[in-house]
């Protein structure tokens, strides 16, 4: 088939751009020709909380990738659109993440849609964001209203859907094991890499850091007395969305400077692996969520993992057997914390998670969009 995936891909950066940019490479395997349009404007400057929002690299290879869409633009909308109808896919893939992008999206589905052959399959991170806005509701509403059919990554996205649409068909897929970021390292050449301790033990947190990932519940529950003198750190990799200076704070407020490490800026592709082989467990003390790339990361490197019972946390990290799924407290994240090293859980859950990964295959994700194809066109 013919695939065009619109979304952010290089020179865009993180895990938008990596899960794109890998699902057209399953594709192109499977002998499909793929194309990604991405956008010449993501974000206007003043709603971007970040630094930048590009890397510093090199055009992906192997990939075609063209920047049209510009989320602002009315006009830019139409122009996008008619350029991908011009290319008669088969099949045109969105990746909906924000209620904010509904009317470029969705504008560019109703167009397209117009060739008669394009049929338009959006893959849901969320529906119903995390942290809501004036406008939500509406923009969704706009943008469901425009596609054939759509892939949910976990449950509760799922049951979401159908808020806005029950007449279409829709597939549960899991988000795919990130493995892009390729094999793990020998820990002394991570601890190395990084200017870490390796007589120490560590958790990471890792990602941008927004009020809704909890860091301040993990620091919280870092104080708890069975933890300390034990050798163990805490890695913070990731750059500040939120005020820092409330999150040092709490640290400063429980003596924790010696044992908390703050990477405050975005970690480019080249350094995930050294953050995750020097892990011991990764931590997600999620007050909200429907699913994460990072638990697709943390597969890839077979880490044990702690996660709240929130969305789809729970529906990936098998309790006490890869990991831990909690109440998004101080206090039950601290109990699965000691219990891992305490009791010398890490083999035994890095053991679990190398089976556990196999299945959240990207070949899995492909027979899914391609199952949601068939039912629209009724093959």
């Amino acid at each position: 088939m013919k695939i065009i995936i619109a979304g952010v891909a290089y020179p865009y950066r993180g895990g938008l751009a990596a899960y794109n940019e890998r699902l057209a490479r399953e594709f192109i395997a499977e002998q499909h020709e793929v194309s990604i349009v991405t956008f010449t404007l993501q974000y206007p400057s003043f709603l971007f909380p970040g630094k930048s929002q590009y890397v510093n690299s090199m055009l992906p290879e192997g990939l075609s990738i063209t920047r049209r869409m510009n989320s602002t633009n009315p006009f830019n909308w139409i122009k996008t659109a008619r350029y991908i109808r011009s290319q008669k896919p088969d099949i045109l893939i969105f990746k909906f993440w924000l209620p904010f992008m509904g009317p470029c999206f969705g504008t560019i589905a109703r167009v397209v849609r117009k060739n008669k052959r394009t049929k338009v399959i959006s893959i849901f991170d969320n529906v119903i964001p995390h942290e809501k806005r004036p406008g939500d509701k509406l923009f969704t509403r706009y943008y469901t209203g425009a596609i054939d059919g759509a892939i949910a990554m976990s449950q509760s996205v799922m049951d979401d859907i159908t808020l806005f649409r029950k007449d279409i068909p829709v597939r549960l897929n899991p988000h795919p094991v990130f493995d892009n970021f390729g094999p793990s390292i020998s820990r002394s050449n991570a601890m190395a890499s990084l200017g870490l301790d390796d007589s120490c033990s560590y958790m990471l947190f890792f990602g941008f850091i927004r009020k809704y990932k909890g860091l301040d519940l993990l620091i919280d529950a870092f104080a708890d007395s069975r933890l300390r003198n034990r050798n163990i750190k805490l890695i913070v990799a990731g750059e500040f969305y939120d005020d820092a200076e409330y999150y040092t704070g709490k640290v400063k407020e429980h003596a924790l400077e010696s044992e908390v490490i703050f990477f405050d800026r975005f970690i480019n592709d080249s350094e995930v692996t050294a953050f995750f082989s020097a892990a011991d467990i990764v931590v997600q003390p999620y007050r909200s969520a429907t699913q994460s790339g990072v638990t697709q990361i943390a597969y890839n490197f077979c880490k044990p993992m702690i996660v709240t019972d929130t969305g789809g946390l729970r529906e990936t990290v098998p309790h006490q057997r890869c990991g831990y799924v909690v109440n998004p407290e101080p206090g039950s994240i601290s109990d699965a914390i000691a219990d891992f090293f305490i009791n010398n859980r890490k083999e035994e859950f890095a053991i679990n998670v190398l089976h556990e990964k196999h299945k959240y295959a990207w070949s899995a994700m492909t027979a899914a969009l391609t199952d949601v194809y068939n039912k629209i066109t009724g093959k």
